[in-house]
């Protein structure tokens, strides 16, 4: 079974993911000057995210956060697909915030509400840095965790 070009499911069981496979590095992108990276949230759930901070962040200064949850039906995608890296970095450039995009499990591997569940993991862990001695660098020194925000499209 077919659906909508987004997965295959075989008869034993087994299932095949059809968009969102193609995936870009973190890193500084050429356009923006977005720097990006990958970070683990919780070992032990295997929750990461990656984080976006804007040309212009400097330690003088922190920035608004927003905690972003991508879309994909809760099936495909991550903040890394080729669909989310780019808009994460025009958003960030253009609303100068700290992004912080959740790849939650996608289901399939992990049922609703797992996927409800890292996102509220996520949303502990950034504002476990309001005191600036959280485990993310970024997060301790770019990040206004007083101006937190909640974005995201389709299922985030």
């Amino acid at each position: 079974m077919e659906v909508h070009g987004l997965f295959r499911i075989y008869r034993d069981g087994r299932f095949e993911r059809l968009a969102g496979l193609n995936t870009i590095a973190a890193g500084t992108d050429q356009l923006t000057k977005v720097q990006s990276k990958d970070v683990v949230i919780s070992q032990q759930t295997n929750l990461s995210a990656r984080i976006y901070i804007p040309k212009s962040t400097t330690r003088n200064k922190k920035l608004p956060t927003l905690i972003y949850y991508h879309g994909g039906a809760f099936l495909t995608e991550s903040s890394a697909s080729t669909m989310y890296h780019p808009t994460l970095n025009l958003i960030t450039a253009e609303t100068n915030v700290i992004t912080v995009s959740v790849d939650f499990i996608l289901a399939l591997e992990s049922p609703i509400p797992i996927p409800y569940e890292d996102s509220w993991e996520a949303i502990k862990w950034v504002v476990g840095h309001a005191k600036e001695n959280g485990p993310e660098p970024w997060l301790n020194d770019y990040a206004d965790l007083h101006n937190v925000f909640l974005g995201g499209d389709s299922s985030g």
